[in-house]
């Protein structure tokens, strides 16, 4: 909190990260209330991926994801732009909910709704969504420190080595990266998805959890085609 306070009173621009899983679910609204009394230029929130050090985290139910991300949702009517790290649902959820699509009624949303209001007052501006069309292998790539290339950093699977192999190369050629970029590959939910141009689901943790990055996205709750409303692509800045 100090190093905020600082970095503000230098003219530093900084945002907050914040991974949600389940030791700080019920605190989302309180971490809100810094990102906006630190003046924090965004909040990115980040959806646990058990991979790595984060293998032995205990993940969200689908219904408990869903209540966050129309959370996140109304917490971006308060002046700060809020954008999600392996959370693609929530470019739907923004669809839905501009197209009129009813707030969710799960005690989590309830409870965290209802804490925004009392911590932040009442929504006093337009939805600040911040994203880009990406996900993982899709505008997205990591290199290790030892030259491995891999769709995310969340999703390790070999698919070059620099500086032998050229970059732009295995982006373009590889086939796991041309799989990743292509919705029809997608199987599952995610595969039936009217929204999987939208979103696409977390191939991360679809590996993570399945073992297979063309998996359907164990995160989410939306059964395709109950709640159907056309995703107008141009609305999220897309080509």
């Amino acid at each position: 909190m100090q190093a905020l306070e600082s970095a503000r009173e230098l003219g530093l621009r900084a945002q907050i990260n914040t991974t949600v899983m389940r030791s700080n679910l019920h605190e989302l609204a309180d971490l809100f209330q810094i990102v906006k009394q630190t003046r924090a230029v965004a909040w990115e929130v980040f959806f646990l991926i058990r991979t790595g050090r984060g293998a032995s985290l205990e993940s969200l139910q689908p219904n408990e994801t869903e209540d966050v991300m129309h959370f996140l949702y109304d917490a971006s009517q308060y002046g700060v732009p809020v954008r999600t790290a392996e959370g693609p649902q929530f470019r739907r959820v923004r669809v839905q909910r501009q197209n009129g699509k009813a707030v969710p009624t799960g005690p989590l949303y309830k409870e965290l709704a209802a804490r925004l209001r009392e911590l932040v007052g009442e929504p006093t501006a337009s939805p600040l969504v911040k994203y880009t069309p990406t996900r993982d292998g899709k505008g997205l790539m990591f290199v290790g420190h030892n030259g491995e290339v891999h769709p995310s950093g969340f999703l390790p699977i070999k698919t070059g080595k620099l500086p032998k192999d050229h970059l732009i190369s295995i982006y373009r050629t590889n086939s796991l990266f041309n799989s990743l970029r292509d919705p029809s590959m997608l199987r599952g939910r995610c595969g039936r998805c009217e929204y999987s141009s939208v979103c696409g689901g977390s191939r991360s943790r679809a590996f993570a959890e399945f073992g297979d990055p063309l998996q359907e996205d164990p995160a989410c709750s939306y059964i395709p085609g109950t709640q159907f409303i056309e995703p107008l692509p141009e609305r999220l800045g897309m080509s």
